[in-house]
């Protein structure tokens, strides 16, 4: 197997441009944060309480429709 190519002929491989890994560091660090973020939110999900007698289904103020008993009325 050849070794791999050279970038010049001083025989040192290519340099890699700072901006690019402070942006690929910042990513990591947001990808990491964005994670921590969404395991959090998950636990306070699962610690709430279930709903009592709320409708069934889709979200209604999500939807705009509301079935109680077999009506249902549009707002």
């Amino acid at each position: 197997m050849p070794p791999p190519a050279r970038s010049d002929k001083s025989g040192s491989s290519p340099k890699v441009n700072l901006n690019e890994k402070k942006r690929v560091a910042h990513a990591r660090k947001a990808l990491l944060e964005a994670e921590e973020r969404h395991k959090r939110l998950k636990e306070k999900v699962q610690s709430r309480a279930p709903e009592h007698n709320g409708p069934k289904g889709p979200d209604p103020a999500r939807y705009g429709d509301w079935e109680v008993r077999g009506i249902a009325s549009d707002f």
